[in-house]
């Protein structure tokens, strides 16, 4: 077999989005279609004598979500896709698999290939999970032999044992993704492609399903991993390729690549002012007056660095008297890491214009780049409002002492006390220490 599992050469998909005419934004009837077609000459004449465009015209536009790729990838790899919404990784995926066809230039791609590009993709609803096992399998080319030593093996992953015989159009979102997963990873492709399906499980099943990856790629086979989840990208691949508009942007050690992705991407916002109460952000319950990141130490600079203590305050309005209110604040990493969750005191509040700020205090956060997600609860558990991304800062690094300069690793970096004690001086002696006595029960 090639060295080589998949090969894209001059890659370019193309879409034609043709502006529709209007009323033209429903299905229509038979009785519908044909009045058009015994009518759109007469129409056609009229415009012409009026000098008009023909109606129902159609201008097209072209719109390249690829164009031009050129990579390799070899059998054992585990690659990672990044980039934006829209920057072309899905439908890359969807090239691969042979679901759609490339508009220019070629991939060949030497050896069996499984695909979970969303969730279910593949799944007959009528049938039942036992069904759609074998029916994945056959199309993946194994033989019913193969399928049903790996059946109790992909059943127990998916967690789904009691409803195998129901038809999976019966199945809630989770377990449709579970048995999906299950048989893409299980029936043991030699090229793996996965599409960022794993945001729709729980914490647990997402560590389940990076874990099953990590044993796939052990083995020697090809995987292809679209993810938002750059911690899991980088712990996962070797190498990464970042995608904008279509095209390659960087191609090479995943590390490094989503180092310059996350870079590019960060942003800072760190004040927010909805002056309005009846435009700015929320509902009939509250509605969001202004956000504010405030560095306390320098004031004449809002930079911001692992020393630097940070005050954040939430302004809102509340039009409900006496409503049981407190903020909660997420933190998050770019990484889409949650750093830390704090909530402020809940209280009866009156209609009005209210405020609620919290301090991050210095030497906890490490450098590197935060957004913030905030909710406003009532009566302790109902969120009356969600913002995810209110507000965005940057923490720098700060000048350090010796000679190693790298990336502290971790998202927090504390400034913990240590104590050190020279115990005895001269060359080491063998000591015997009397054992500790035994604890009673």
């Amino acid at each position: 077999m090639s060295e080589i599992a998949i090969s894209a050469s001059n890659l370019g998909k193309r879409y034609d989005i043709g502006a529709r005419a209007e009323g033209d934004y429903r299905y229509k009837a038979m009785r519908d279609v044909l009045t058009d077609l015994a009518l759109k000459p007469f129409r056609f004449m009229r415009s012409v004598a009026r000098g008009e465009r023909p109606s129902g015209h159609s201008e097209r536009q072209l719109f390249w979500a690829l164009k031009g790729l050129d990579f390799e990838i070899e059998h054992g790899q585990v690659v990672g896709v990044i980039g934006r919404n829209g920057a072309g990784k899905s439908t890359l995926l969807k090239v691969l698999s042979r679901v759609t066809e490339p508009t220019e230039g070629r991939v060949r791609i030497w050896g069996r290939v499984g695909s979970l590009l969303e969730v279910g993709t593949g799944f007959h609803p009528e049938l039942s999970g036992r069904d759609n096992i074998f029916m994945n399998g056959a199309i993946l080319g194994m033989r019913r032999e193969e399928i049903a030593r790996k059946f109790d093996e992909m059943v127990a992953f998916a967690e789904v044992e009691k409803f195998i015989d129901m038809p999976v159009k019966r199945y809630s979102s989770g377990m449709y993704l579970r048995l999906a997963f299950a048989v893409a990873a299980h029936l043991e492709p030699e090229i793996l492609l996965v599409d960022e399906v794993l945001a729709v499980g729980d914490v647990a099943f997402q560590k389940k399903c990076l874990g099953k990856m990590g044993d796939v790629s052990r083995r020697g086979r090809t995987i292809l991993f679209v993810s938002h989840n750059m911690t899991a990208l980088r712990n996962l691949c070797t190498r990464a390729i970042w995608l904008s508009n279509g095209q390659v942007v960087e191609d090479g050690d995943a590390g490094t690549v989503v180092g310059h992705y996350l870079q590019e991407n960060a942003i800072s916002q760190h004040e927010s002012v909805w002056p309005d109460p009846a435009t700015a952000p929320g509902n009939d319950i509250v509605r969001l007056h202004s956000v504010r990141v405030l560095p306390q130490l320098d004031e004449s600079t809002d930079r911001i660095t692992v020393r630097t203590p940070i005050r954040l305050e939430f302004s809102y309005w509340n039009f409900e008297p006496d409503a049981l209110l407190h903020v909660s604040l997420h933190l998050y990493s770019l990484e889409e890491v949650c750093v830390f969750n704090v909530a402020s005191q809940p209280a009866k509040r009156p209609v009005g214009l209210l405020r609620d700020s919290c301090e991050i205090p210095p030497n906890l956060l490490n450098d590197g780049n935060y957004y913030i997600r905030l909710l406003v609860v009532r009566d302790f558990s109902t969120f009356v409002f969600n913002y995810p991304n209110v507000a965005a800062f940057e923490v720098d690094d700060i000048e350090r002492e010796g000679a190693w300069f790298g990336k502290w690793p971790g998202v927090v970096r504390p400034a913990i006390h240590w104590e050190s004690e020279v115990l005895e001086i001269g060359p080491p002696v063998a000591r015997h220490e009397p054992a500790p006595p035994l604890a009673h029960r």
